[in-house]
């Protein structure tokens, strides 16, 4: 069974692998919109926090998306 925090970055992954055409940096570009607009207060919370926790098992573009949720455009 996933924890919350495995189940934000596996939904996060999923969203990336959907822009995925667009190409990485647009992927995560829209990627961390989508989390800006459709996510709960607290999930964009704790995807945050998670950048902070140096065990947290971020893919490299989770983390960059997830990094662009403490300065939404």
């Amino acid at each position: 069974m996933m924890s919350n925090d495995q189940r934000l970055v596996h939904m996060a992954g999923q969203i990336l692998r959907n822009f995925a055409a667009q190409g990485r940096e647009e992927a995560i570009a829209a990627t961390a919109e989508h989390l800006t607009l459709f996510w709960a207060p607290r999930m964009k919370a704790r995807a945050i926090a998670m950048l902070e926790e140096p065990g947290a098992e971020l893919p490299e573009e989770v983390r960059a998306a997830f990094a662009a949720l403490r300065h939404p455009a």
